[in-house]
């Protein structure tokens, strides 16, 4: 499970002072293999994935393997919020796979000092957030040595999705295929 990509959004970048919304999807290696910059912070991290290429794929079928999201991600495999046995197995799991992407964030902005304060208007911010994020990409390709990251956050957002079983069944079935 530990490969799995897994995805997260963050209000990133201050603009003018107005954030962005990011969401990003990463490897275990931290290298992201989507970006979206273009939303205002003040939209709920579902709504930037419901409207994304990567939702798109997702729900026709077209994406082979599974995202890891934080609660507020109803059609990704999600924590349990009061898990039982097997559950909080996989509960760990999806946390040490998670950390992986709030890594990055951690290392986008550790690289990147600018992305912490743009003065710059959104658009532009956004621009600058996604050339950034491939500039990221080409480091851990070149194995350059990585920043030093301050201390996680807790990024794990309300459900707001209660109805939308898709990602909860998939879920169910991983705990019991390999958490049991």
């Amino acid at each position: 499970m530990s490969s799995s990509p897994s995805l997260a959004t963050e209000d990133s970048v201050t603009s003018k002072r107005s954030s962005i919304g990011l969401q990003m999807v990463c490897n275990a290696d931290c290298v992201i293999s989507n970006v979206v910059a273009k939303w205002p912070g003040s939209v709920h991290d579902s709504r930037i994935f419901r409207a994304s290429e990567i939702y798109q794929c997702l729900s026709q079928g077209e994406f082979s393997g599974v995202l890891l999201g934080d609660r507020g991600y109803a059609f990704l495999l999600t924590p349990f919020t009061d898990p039982q046995e097997a559950q909080q197995a996989y509960n760990h799991a999806h946390a040490r796979t998670r950390a992986r992407v709030e890594m990055t964030f951690g290392l986008l902005k550790a690289r990147f000092h600018c992305l912490h304060k743009l003065r710059v208007s959104p658009v532009r911010a956004c621009d600058i957030t996604v050339a950034c994020a491939v500039l990221h990409n080409v480091a851990c390709l070149r194995k350059e040595r990585a920043p030093r990251v301050p201390p996680a956050m807790d990024w794990d957002n309300p459900a707001i999705f209660p109805d939308d079983d898709s990602g909860r069944l998939l879920r169910d079935q991983y705990v019991l295929n390999y958490f049991s």
